[in-house]
């Protein structure tokens, strides 16, 4: 190496790694049983095994997971925010197939500039993919605490507003789960 030439380390977090391996180990658990659309046992202690070893390989280089920790009220707002993503899903599901079914709808876009509450990039990471997930938005940007969000039809008469009342719904649980 030239006196020049630099080494980049990867950011220094202080948190003890056991904390990342149980946080990786069950977010990759839960994902392998998600996949697997079973829950007999050997699918359970298949996934255990693979997921606890990729929690071990992974944890050096999985920082994001360092600020999550698993306890049962995060586990419970967990699943109340699936439930909240999942009945907003089939709401704009509905809604989008009925502005696609309108004749000549009159469809008013928008892009809108959301202040986030949330602080770790996990929790704005999940934040923005839960918006985009959901038919007619979809996350452009985001920059620090802001996320730009468009939108296939907006109120006429207060647009941001019920824009951010809907972010808000999302960021109650993941600011438990991501902090």
């Amino acid at each position: 190496m030239t006196k020049s030439s630099q080494t980049i380390s990867p950011p220094t977090i202080n948190t003890p790694k056991y904390r990342v391996v149980i946080s990786l180990f069950t977010s990759l658990l839960v994902i392998w049983l998600m996949l697997n659309s079973t829950l007999a046992w050997q699918v359970w202690a298949l996934g255990a095994v693979l997921a606890l070893a990729g929690a071990i390989l992974l944890k050096d280089i999985a920082t994001a997971y360092a600020g999550i920790s698993v306890t049962p009220r995060t586990v419970v707002y967990y699943f109340a925010y699936l439930g909240l993503f999942l009945r907003e899903l089939i709401k704009s599901n509905l809604y989008v197939a009925r502005l696609v079914l309108m004749p000549k709808p009159d469809l008013q876009p928008a892009i809108i500039q959301v202040k986030t509450t949330l602080k770790s990039d996990v929790g704005r990471l999940a934040l923005a993919n839960s918006i985009t997930l959901t038919p007619g938005t979809l996350v452009v940007e985001i920059r620090d605490e802001f996320l730009f969000i468009h939108c296939i039809n907006v109120s006429k008469t207060r647009p941001a507003e019920e824009v951010a009342e809907s972010v808000k719904r999302f960021e109650k649980y993941l600011e438990v789960v991501y902090g």
